[in-house]
């Protein structure tokens, strides 16, 4: 997988890992797991019959992994689902598609049913219309099958897919935005096949990249080797003690749970593996291969306003170019154009939003455009007010003479009056990217 993201034929992967602390436990959920004595004062009920249970009769530890499997923790998958929503609130809207892998089929009901009603009270709270179904489960148990169309194709409907195993292997679906860890995994070959939901490019959605929401430490799997152990079969021989009866499902209430930060990664090949880096680290290895491109500012702005260069100069950085956007995005950057992000992130530039830097190049290049024909500096401008709105790539579009804002300034008649508008073009965004 890492090769492929850094090669640049798979969505760039970007890691948010969450801790669960339960009660007042000075470690997370997976250190401490849940002692017979920490339910002492917590309601236990048999999860399939609703009957009260002492706590009497529970495991004397019951590790992690058998939590929402053994041990249904009602809080622990509210606090969980609430993180999980509000970060998607953080990152778009709340409308993303998402997969949540979950510990039993019980469990991702669960969930889907938090999450429906975080969903609900968000839509009335701002006013608007709710669009459904929005947290669905699907799992083979459920007949889940049947949406996955609507997974994949429906971009008004089925956004959040809460499942066990059914979207492990064979199903496609590309415009997957978030694949998130709810259930404890051990096998590496089974995570990467979960984690592979996330990483088709979209070019439908413009996606180029996806969050892993980890919150049982599922990412350590990255790296590790697809080992699988030989299965024994154990035959019962005559005379024998039969098993005991299988073990109750216990609901338990009354846990405190908070969930914390532990971390943001990106995923990136190391030796030609996948390896989980700080967003500081990968910042600093883009850094250094810009620089090693392309050695100084004048040389990086004068590569950047021919596009066969620039797209060449991109093609070079790790994962051929997207990492740009990741820092950007990760940076809370949208509002600048990448040419800023990596000025300031090479050669520690100051960098401008789009708007603020087409302003700049009106008021700093103003003695240049009175002494051009009015349509000609008109043109220019209408040209330069598109770059705030859309940033390099809008500004370079075909289609740019067409808008109706450009065709009443002069359009591309005003800019030949003065010659090739190539290259009063190529002069207007060395002095846009100068401002």
């Amino acid at each position: 997988m890492g090769q492929g993201i850094e090669d640049g034929y798979l969505a760039a992967c970007e890691i948010v890992q969450r801790d669960i602390f339960l009660d007042d436990k000075p470690g997370n959920e997976r250190e401490t797991g849940v002692e017979q004595a920490d339910l002492k004062d917590k309601t236990l009920r048999d999860a399939n019959t609703g009957e009260p249970v002492g706590w009497v009769v529970t495991r004397a530890r019951y590790d992690a992994a058998a939590f929402e499997d053994r041990l249904l923790l009602p809080e622990r998958v509210a606090a969980m689902a609430r993180d999980l929503f509000d970060h998607l609130l953080a990152t778009g809207g709340p409308e993303q598609k998402t997969i949540v892998f979950c510990a039993r089929d019980r469990h991702a009901d669960d969930v889907a049913t938090v999450l429906n009603n975080l969903y609900a009270a968000c839509c009335a709270a701002e006013g608007r219309r709710r669009l459904e179904p929005y947290a669905f489960k699907c799992t083979a148990a459920s007949g889940g099958q049947e949406y996955l169309a609507d997974l994949r194709g429906a971009s008004r409907h089925h956004f959040i897919a809460t499942t066990v195993d059914l979207l492990t292997t064979g199903v496609d679906v590309p415009c997957v935005r978030n694949v998130v860890f709810f259930k404890y995994v051990r096998s590496p070959i089974a995570f990467h096949q979960m984690v592979g939901r996330g990483t088709r490019l979209d070019a439908t959605s413009g996606k180029l990249m996806f969050r892993v929401y980890d919150y049982t430490d599922a990412t350590r799997l990255f790296g590790q080797g697809f080992v699988t152990r030989p299965t024994t079969v154990r035959v019962s021989r005559p005379g024998e003690t039969p098993p005991p009866p299988s073990e109750r499902t216990l609901q338990v209430e009354g846990f405190d749970v908070r969930v914390t930060d532990a971390g943001q990664y990106i995923v990136t090949s190391v030796d030609g593996q996948a390896r989980l880096v700080t967003v500081d680290e990968y910042r600093a290895r883009l850094a250094r291969r810009l620089v090693e491109e392309v050695p100084s500012l004048e040389q990086f702005r004068a590569r950047w306003i021919v596009p066969p260069e620039r797209r060449e100069m991109l093609g070079r950085l790790p994962d051929a170019g997207r990492s740009a956007l990741l820092v950007r995005a990760l940076a809370e950057m949208t509002d600048f154009d990448l040419y800023d992000v990596l000025a300031e992130l090479g050669y520690g530039l100051a960098p401008r939003t789009r708007p603020d830097r087409a302003e700049a190049f009106g008021y700093k290049h103003a003695d240049w455009l009175s002494a051009l024909p009015p349509a000609t500096a008109a043109t220019l401008q209408a040209l330069t007010a598109q770059f705030a709105r859309t940033g390099t790539d809008g500004l370079e579009s075909p289609e740019v003479f067409s808008l109706p804002e450009v065709v009443r300034a002069g359009g591309l008649a005003a800019l030949r009056s003065l010659g090739r508008p190539a290259e009063i073009l190529r002069e207007a965004k060395a002095r846009l990217f100068a401002a």
